[in-house]
Order: C-alpha cells, then sequence, then structure tokens
C-alpha cells in the first residue's frame, strides 16, 4: 500500500494598512475577524496533524484564530523558511515608487520578474527552491501523516509549482486568495503504477467563504 502525506496549505488572514504597498517578508498585521470562513477552516482541515507556520505574525495569527473557531490542534512548529518572498530594499514601496527611485534596476527586473532578485531580496525562483526543501524535509520526517501549513500567496504558489514540476514562470500564473486552502498529496510509490510523478493535486486555492 502506497503511503500518502497530505498537506493541507492555508494562506493567512488579509492583511490591513498596507495601501498598495509590496510587503513581502515585512511582518505586516492581518484580519481576523471573518468569523464564516475560519469556522469552515476549522470543520475541514485535521486536528491531528502536525501544524506549521511561518514565523510572521500573520501567520501566526491566522493558525491562532481557527483554533479559536474550534479546531484543537498541537501548538504549531515555526519555521521561517516558509515565510513569504524577500522583496529586500523594495518592500514598503509601491510599483511606481519602485520604478521612481531605481528606474534602471527596475527596467532590468522586468525583463525576466520570476528569476530576478529585488536588490536585496530573493526572486520568486529562490523562493521556490526554499519552499521545496522544507517541504521534502517534512515529507520525510513525518511520511503518512496530515501536514497543515499556515502560509503565503507566494510559498503556496511555490508548493503548487513544486508538487507540478513548473518552471518559475508558470508558477507565478497560480493564484492563491487569502484564507484559501490548498491539498497536495506526495504518494511515496508514486502515481501510475510507479510511472508517473510523486505529486497528488487534490485543489488549489478554494475559498473557505463566499467572495
Amino acid at each position: 500500500m502506497s503511503t500518502v502525506t497530505r498537506w493541507w496549505w492555508v494562506r493567512h488572514a488579509p492583511v490591513v494598512d498596507v495601501d498598495g504597498k509590496i510587503y513581502g517578508s515585512d511582518d505586516v498585521l492581518c484580519d481576523t475577524s471573518n468569523q464564516a470562513a475560519f469556522n469552515v477552516l476549522a470543520h475541514s482541515l485535521p486536528s491531528d496533524a502536525l501544524w506549521l507556520t511561518s514565523h510572521l505574525s500573520r501567520a501566526r495569527d491566522t493558525a491562532q484564530a481557527i483554533s479559536e473557531a474550534g479546531l484543537d490542534f498541537p501548538a504549531p512548529i515555526v519555521d521561517e523558511n516558509l515565510g513569504e518572498q524577500d522583496f529586500g530594499y523594495w518592500q514598503g514601496l509601491s510599483w511606481d515608487e519602485m520604478e521612481a527611485r531605481d528606474p534602471d534596476g527596475y527596467a532590468a527586473f522586468w525583463k525576466t520578474p520570476a528569476r530576478n532578485r529585488p536588490p536585496g531580496g530573493e526572486s520568486f525562483a529562490d523562493q521556490m527552491v526554499r519552499t521545496a526543501g522544507v517541504i521534502e524535509c517534512y515529507t520525510a520526517a513525518h511520511a503518512g501523516r496530515d501536514i497543515v501549513a499556515v502560509a503565503h500567496g507566494g510559498t503556496i504558489r511555490a508548493a503548487v509549482a513544486h508538487a507540478l514540476g513548473l518552471e518559475p514562470e508558470a508558477g507565478m500564473a497560480i493564484t492563491v486568495h487569502t484564507l484559501s486552502m490548498t491539498r497536495l498529496d506526495h504518494v511515496e510509490e508514486r502515481l501510475l503504477r510507479g510511472r508517473g510523478g510523486c505529486w497528488r493535486v487534490l485543489r488549489v486555492n478554494q475559498p473557505s467563504c463566499r467572495v
């Protein structure tokens, strides 16, 4: 029988007071007032799972709100490698402000935006490598379990791209809304009678409430 490790990915609650700025790996506040969404998540996620969050407060606060909605689970492991993409010196700026401050660097970035690094930051390709490392580590250490990871749009996008073997440019096409759920299964013995990949994609960006 195949060993299946089930990953349940949840994007954090909506952020507040960012006003069109790129916040990336900055620690910004989130709004956990959508009780209906948290009730759905509390009744959809497994309680006996290994729980993970990034180090950023919006991920940790979202996990806490799920718990307060009625799901009892162990304290999550906080893993910084589940954090959002680091936009370096561009964090806290709008795209227009970035261009005004560094027009040459801004133009160079957009030639290959999935692979170029913002000044002092990391590319989405870098984030894909970082996220894949986390996934492979926990999958190996906790094979056959449910793993719930409360993380970020870029992190979850990178996780789906990893599962599907996508290039960074294709991975950037994946949409991940706040408080959505994404489910990826790792099948140790591989699909298609051992001749396919190791990952099975069950759902991506499933809303926890009507939008």
